[in-house]
Order: C-alpha cells, then structure tokens, then sequence
C-alpha cells in the first residue's frame, strides 16, 4: 500500500474482501483477486438499495414487470455499476492506494455470455432503464455456463470455441438454493386431459444479480435460471462399472443451460432449443405465480399486479404454460385461465422474416411438451370461436397450428398477448402490412409502437467519458437521466471552438481504439483516417456482403490510380455468424482475404485499411462507437425492424449511412437530411422489384462491382483456394434476394460523397455534433415510459 494515501472506507472494504473474501493478502493478491475484492465491495453497496426497493415494492402492492428474453447481453457488470453509483473517483483511489491500476482491473473483468447480438443488448438497456426510473421489474433467462460462443478466425474461416466467462466464479450473482422449480419434458396427457407426468423431470435453480439504477436510486433483480437434474447422480450403474449411465441425469439437465441457440440445423438441435424456451420459461412462470400468491390470494387478479413481456418469440409457449398452471394446478376452467393469462402476456415482436417466426414441428411440440399441445390446439380453437361470435370469421391464413403441420410461435404469441408491440415505427407499420395483416385486421388495437432506446448510462456516460466531460461542463449532469437536454448543445453546432473540442474528444477515442488494435491485431492505424464502422451479428440482410464489396471496389479503384486525391479510410467490422449458417460465415472468410489483399498491398498502403477483430462483444463496442467517424447501418430496405447500434454511434457522434429502413428513418427525423447520408430501395421499392429483379442486369451495369465479381470468380481474394467463393457469386448473379446488387450503385456513390465530405474537419464535426444533440429521443428511458404507460400500465416507485 502506498504509504501516503489515506485509506477510504471503500478501500477498506476492498482490502477486507480481499482478505476474508479472495483469501489473499495485498503483496500476493493478482489483478484478479483485487477485481473480485472490489467487486464484493461494491456489490456490498448495493445490497440496502436491493433490499429497500423490495421491501417498498411489497409495501406499494404494485404492479411488477416481468421482461422474459432468452439474452441478456450484459457486458462487464463492474464498472457499469461503479459509475451508476456514483464511485468512480473512490473507486479509482482504493485501488491506487495499493498501487493497482483501475483501468487494469476493469479490464481483467470477463463479459458475461448470456446474449449474441441486438435482441440481449436491448434487453440489457431496459433493465437498466427500468432500474433508473423507479419500475418495479424482474428480468428472467438463463444462466447459461457456455453463452453463445468464443469467435476466433482460422486462415480467416471463423471457428467456434466455447466461452468460458463462467470458469472463475461469477461474484456478482446470488445463488437461491429455496427457489427451484420442476421442468418437465415428454411423457403423458391425464385422460381428462387436465393432468401431465412428464418423462423426465429437471430442475431450475436461480441465481440473481443486482441491477442498480442511477446514483443506487432503485435496484432490480435479474434471475437466470441454471438446469439441475433432480438426481445428480445414479449409484447402482456407477457399481456396476456402467460411469456414462451413472452421470446421464445430470449430462441431460446441464445441458439444457450450456450454450445459447444450440445449432438448429439438425433434429436434436430443435429439440434442444424447444427445451431451453420452455425450461426457462416454466421457472419463471412458476416463480411469479408463487410470488404472488404468497400476498394475494386470488389469482383472478394476476392481470392487476403482474405485466409479462415476452421478448420475440421464444418465451412465445408462456401462454399455454400460464394456462396449464392455472388449469392443472390452481382449478381454472380453460377459458378464464385464458382470460387471466392473455390480460398478463405481451409480445415484441423483432423481425419482418416470416422465416425467422419461430416454428416447430407439431409432432416435436405433441413429443417434448403434449399437455402444451393440446393446450395450444384449444387456443386456436378458442380464438377462432370468438372471431366468429364477434362477426370476424379467422381466415383460414390465421392458425396457430398451420395445415402443414407446424406451430406457429409468432401466431401463438400474438393470440395470447394484450399488446403486440412493433420496435420502431417503420416496422411497426410493416408489421401491420405482412407478417401479422389478419391477425391485425381481426385485433386492430392490439399493435402498437415502442421504438428501441438504448441506456445513455453505458453508451454514453461510461463507455465516452471525453464526451460525458464536455457535455457535463456544458448542460450539468442532468442529461444522463433526461436524454432530451442533449439537445442544448446543438446551438454550439455553430460554435468554432466547441466543434474543435468535440473532434478532439473523437481524435482521443480513436487514439484509445488504435492502441487496442496494434496489440490485439498487429495492425498500425492512423488517426487521421475516416473510422467507417459496421458491427452486428452477420447476417445477408443486413449486409456485410456489400459493405466489403465496396471495400474491395475502392481497392481496385486506388490502385489504378494511387496517386489521387484519396480520402484516407479503415473499415471496421465485427459480428458472429451463426455456426449452421454457411452463407453468413463464408461472407468472413471473404471479408477476411479481402483484408489481406489489401492490408498487405503496399500500393494502398495507408489509404485503406480492413480491420474484423474476432469475437465481437459488448466490451468491443464500447471501444469502436466512440472512435466512429461513420456508422455503416446499411440493411434491406423493410427487414431490419429497428437497430440499437444505429443509435449508439448517433449519440457518440458518428454519421450514419443507412437505408430507410428500422429505426434509421426516425434518426434521419431527428438529425435532419443533411447530417446522415441515405441511399438505396425504400421498403415499398424492395418489395415492387422482386418480381422483375434481374441482378445479373445490375452486376454487368455497375462496372465497380462487375470488377470485384470478376476477382471472386478467377481466385483473386483466395489463390490457394480459387473456387471458394463461387457461391457467393452464384447467389449475387442468381436470386440476391437481400438486393445487394440492386443497391450497390447508390451505396458506392454516396460512399464517394462521404469521402469528400470528410475532407472538411470542421464541417463534418458540425454534423457530429448534431447527431449527438438530435439522439435524446433514443434513450432506452424513453422506451421504457412508453411501455410503462401504454402497455403495461404500471408507475414508478420513486
């Protein structure tokens, strides 16, 4: 310990837990064993605000929110609470005490594996936005022990490792030992068709982290639920020499909560995920309905005290689940404990791909889950009984369980639900248009809008903190929980020297982010380059495919003539594929050779450079948003149904290129034409084109892109593998669906555009800096009233 510091309470806690928690003493202690003290002394501070938020919610006998998601992409919990509480300086000080760097610590923090992409980071933000106003809120998922999956590139291929967050011991969590519950699977329907006995049984242990609000105002509880077997371990084959039978309970139930969205492709991967949606989503509902229960005794009144929000379709089986345990286990008749379920249940809806509307088999549903089936066959049954009683026959289109023998789990989900809500307007709309027009021409009140916000705690405040300085200076520290007063800095828009601090903040992230990518990558980077990033799971909707098409067409561009005017520019990507989705992965390995054929070509030399660093996450993000000059939101005009990275760059002060599709049409409101860049088919135009599409047409118009096909074709990007990208080819000159082809000539142009704008500094910060001002509406505090108010009808408690 440095000898001169005084010690503060909050290093005395630390030391204490280092001691009596890590079992280590200050000269022994690793940066490790000083994370976990630290962190038993902050979650010591959160333990009051935990308790008093639950003992008022008792007290209120208030409405509660239940958000059901399969993903809760967290990110690293330290520090987010540090800050939240209000202790960074302390913080910073107790460890400096000892002579332990605070940066190093934060670092040393692994991101918990619990989410792949948008639909977890948002459910992430709404936790932490519901904490901060005061909502009194439980979130519900998994534990899971491997998460989705460690990314790493071999030879540029993706490879897939299994994530190991879990291998030290999780200090933020609370195992509850009295709250396990009983899954079953497979098994028999009583006769009376009231009753189940399951096959097998598991069991659903929790564990629960603290979620503190701002300044520790009010803390929630997130419960991942881990599955145990009901007998861990089998004696008599053990004796017998038989050790694989001996451990089969246990190696099923594990298994259930071992990795996120198991690979699908196969028979057994469907069944397995069915499980997982189930497993989690039974606990939880038995959790509430005990909670409940334990201050009222009425379970008529479960509408009144209890708002569900299932989050996209896979907690869609919480409504025959519901009215299983009010029939079988509480004495209901089916269509009141319909009633009660359906004034509970509510749905978000996330995508406008009928093919990514969760659907499973039938005779896999009658299989893992038989009571559920045929609770599902009396809710179609239900529903279509009614429509006809209020004069609006079903059309035949409107089934739960479709004539091809599939359940349909966006049906089923609306079908249940009080509200179903869209997550930007666009898509919202659209929703209403396509995937849900009967059913919302049968409930058209049941649809509405919440557009997605994200948490400025994390993605402004915490991950910015040379722009958190300069707008604190500026506007006070109102902001960070009242997003809008953001907008007091646009008139210093117009203002030379706060635009010249602005950029400096921006040359200082970049700074931060290139240190990190010269040690992690081993690639030199200049500051002085456009940073044009595009980060989020691959998929061909959204398009990474023509982002490095262009990449590669500029190439070619500069190589011809290396001597021009060129605009100095590092394209960033990162994301996940899906390890069954071929396309998706073929698409970074091609991103990948497309990186070494130009990083490695000393005529480009710093004009251009490709960076993917592998395993994308949340810690990841936090570096590259703040550093972004240009945020590359460039998905099929109608298939993104909102984006949450859109808004992130916008409120760090990059410049988006999009299309007019998700929540980028409402940035382009708010920011105004002339500070994001739009380009390509509208929604209307994409779908009108399909049926005359001639992308072959468009490849041969558009000589940059005919050029780069021309390369995949003979080998160019891949010599020792000259075929390999025959099929990216064959599907952008055969069907292109997501329309690549058609969009590329406008993409390339306004490409071309940015980079002359970016030449004058001091007019694109003046955009920075409006996108900045103009993206207060985009607070996940926002979102969360929206919900609070017009659809789960519950008040805050502060």
């Amino acid at each position: 310990m440095n000898a001169f510091t005084e010690m503060s309470d909050l290093a005395h806690a630390m030391e204490w837990h280092l001691r009596h928690s890590v079992g280590k003493t200050p000269a022994a202690a690793q940066v490790t064993d000083w994370r976990m003290a630290l962190t038993r002394a902050m979650r010591d501070r959160v333990m009051e605000p935990w308790f008093e938020a639950t003992t008022r919610t008792y007290a209120a006998d208030r409405k509660r929110v239940y958000y059901l998601s399969m993903e809760f992409l967290l990110g690293r919990l330290l520090e987010d609470a540090i800050v939240n509480l209000g202790l960074e300086e302390e913080a910073t000080q107790a460890l400096g005490a000892f002579d332990i760097d605070y940066q190093d610590v934060m670092r040393d923090e692994p991101d918990a594996a619990l989410g792949n992409g948008g639909l977890g980071r948002l459910a992430a933000c709404f936790l932490d936005s519901l904490s901060c106003l005061g909502i009194p809120a439980y979130g519900y998922g998994i534990r899971y022990a491997h998460g989705l999956f460690r990314q790493k590139f071999v030879d540029g291929a993706q490879e897939e490792a299994a994530e190991e967050w879990l291998s030290q011991a999780h200090p933020w969590e609370f195992e509850r030992p009295e709250c396990a519950y009983d899954i079953g699977f497979g098994g028999e329907v009583a006769r009376d068709g009231r009753g189940w006995a399951p096959e097998q049984v598991i069991s659903a242990r929790a564990y629960d982290t603290p979620i503190p609000g701002w300044r520790g105002r009010w803390t929630n509880t997130l419960r991942l639920w881990s599955a145990k077997s009901k007998r861990a371990f089998d004696l008599e084959p053990f004796n017998r020499g038989d050790y694989m039978a001996a451990a089969a309970p246990e190696v099923f139930a594990e298994t259930i909560s071992r990795v996120l969205y198991p690979d699908d492709s196969t028979e057994s991967g469907k069944e397995l995920r069915l499980q997982q949606e189930y497993f989690f989503t039974s606990a939880s509902l038995q959790d509430l309905v005990r909670r409940f229960l334990a201050h009222n005794p009425d379970l008529r009144a479960l509408p009144d005290k209890v708002a569900i929000q299932m989050n996209d379709t896979h907690p869609a089986i919480a409504g025959p689940e519901l009215v299983r345990l009010l029939t079988d286990h509480q004495g209901f008749e089916f269509e009141e404990a319909f009633d009660i379920a359906h004034g509970c249940l509510h749905y978000t809806n996330h995508t406008l791909m009928p093919e990514a509307l969760e659907r499973w088999p039938a005779h896999m549903m009658r299989s893992v889950l038989p009571r559920h089936m045929r609770i599902i066959e009396r809710i179609d049954d239900l529903h279509a009984r009614r429509m006809r009683a209020a004069g609006r026959p079903r059309p035949d289109s409107v089934r739960i369980v479709d004539p091809g023998g599939d359940v349909r789990m966006g049906d089923l989900a609306f079908i249940s639900a009080r509200r179903v809500n869209g997550v930007s307007a666009l898509h919202t709309e659209l929703m209403k248009e396509t995937v849900f027009s009967d059913l919302n021409a049968l409930h058209p009140e049941r649809i509405v809008n919440q557009t997605n916000g994200v948490t400025p705690r994390r993605w402004l405040y915490n991950c910015n903190k040379g722009l958190r300085t300069l707008l604190n200076e500026v506007l006070g520290e109102g902001w960070v929980c009242d997003l809008e007063q953001l907008e007091g800095i646009a008139p210093l828009a117009e203002d030379a020297a706060f635009r010249e601090r602005f950029r400096a903040v921006k040359r200082a992230n970049k700074a931060r982010l290139i240190d990190w990518i010269e040690k992690t990558q081993g690639v030199e980077l200049s500051a002085d380059a456009m940073f044009d990033i595009q980060v989020k799971r691959i998929h061909e909707y959204k398009r990474q495919f023509m982002n490095i098409l262009e990449t590669a067409a500029l190439a070619n561009a500069i190589r011809r003539d290396p001597d021009a005017d060129w605009t100095p520019r590092v394209k960033f990507f990162g994301g996940k594929a899906a390890p069954a989705y071929t396309t998706a992965k073929r698409i970074i390995h091609f991103i990948n050779d497309v990186a070494r054929s130009i990083n490695g070509d000393p005529v480009i030399g710093d004009r251009l450079k490709v960076v993917y660093p592998p395993n994308y996450n949340v810690s990841m993000a936090e570096l590259l948003m703040p550093a972004a000059d240009l945020s590359e939101q460039i998905s099929t005009a109608g298939m993104e149904a909102s984006g949450t990275g859109n808004m992130k760059f916008a409120m760090n002060g990059a410049v988006t290129l999009g299309t007019m599709d998700g929540a980028n049409v409402e940035i382009r409101e708010r920011v105004g034409d002339d500070n994001i860049y739009i380009f390509g088919l509208t929604a209307p135009e994409a779908a009108d084109i399909r049926s005359h599409y001639d992308p072959r047409g468009h490849v041969d118009a558009t000589a940059p892109l005919r050029e780069v096909v021309e390369q995949m074709a003979s080998g160019f990007f891949s010599p020792e593998d000259p075929h390999r990208y025959g099929p990216l080819v064959d599907l952008l000159v055969g069907s292109d669906y997501f329309l690549v082809a058609a969009d590329f000539a406008a993409y390339y142009g306004a490409q071309r555009r940015i980079d002359a704008d970016f030449r004058d500094a001091d007019a694109w910060s003046r955009r920075a800096v409006l996108n900045t001002a103009h993206s207060g509406w985009f607070s996940s505090d926002r979102t969360i009233s929206g919900y609070a108010r017009e659809i789960w009808d519950v008040d805050s408690l502060l």
